[in-house]
């Protein structure tokens, strides 16, 4: 495979996430569930998903779809395509799998991966971050990670 069929490949739709699932659990691995909009990736994201990652074995970042950032964020938004974010959050070191949802929160995807460990930006209080019911029912960890001061995407955009 070439490095860009290798950054595609962690792009992955619902069935691929159930095959992948089913590995990760065979091996026993530490699954790790964040995400996000994406919209500008910049050094928060980066500091974010590292340490993120470093809370288990495997990260799948739940991605929304345009549709979903227009609904929340507003016409003019996402800047970047959902492929755009997808891709580059793919071909980060830190991210094992993209997954891209339509819904305004990712309770449903969430309900699918069963994470072992839910993580948000520590602008969340941990009982307020959607699927904290799912994950705490079946004994998972949900971890709140402090925010790089200073750095935002619609802060971003807001100065252009």
């Amino acid at each position: 495979m070439t490095k860009l069929e290798i950054i595609q490949s962690k792009i992955i739709d619902s069935e691929t996430l159930k095959h992948r699932l089913a590995f990760l659990r065979f091996m026993n691995k530490k699954i790790v569930f964040t995400n996000g909009c994406f919209d500008l990736l910049h050094l928060g994201h980066i500091e974010y998903l590292a340490q993120t990652r470093d809370l288990g074995d495997f990260l799948f970042v739940g991605l929304n779809s345009d549709d979903s950032v227009r609904r929340l964020k507003g016409e003019g938004r996402p800047v970047n395509s959902q492929y755009a974010r997808a891709m580059v959050l793919a071909s980060l070191i830190s991210v094992g799998a993209v997954v891209i949802f339509d819904e305004d929160t990712p309770y449903e995807l969430i309900k699918t991966i069963q994470p072992d460990v839910l993580v948000k930006g520590a602008d969340y209080k941990p009982e307020k971050i959607v699927g904290y019911d799912i994950v705490k029912a079946k004994g998972g960890e949900i971890v709140s990670i402090d925010l790089v001061e200073g750095y935002s995407s619609t802060g971003m955009i807001d100065k252009i």
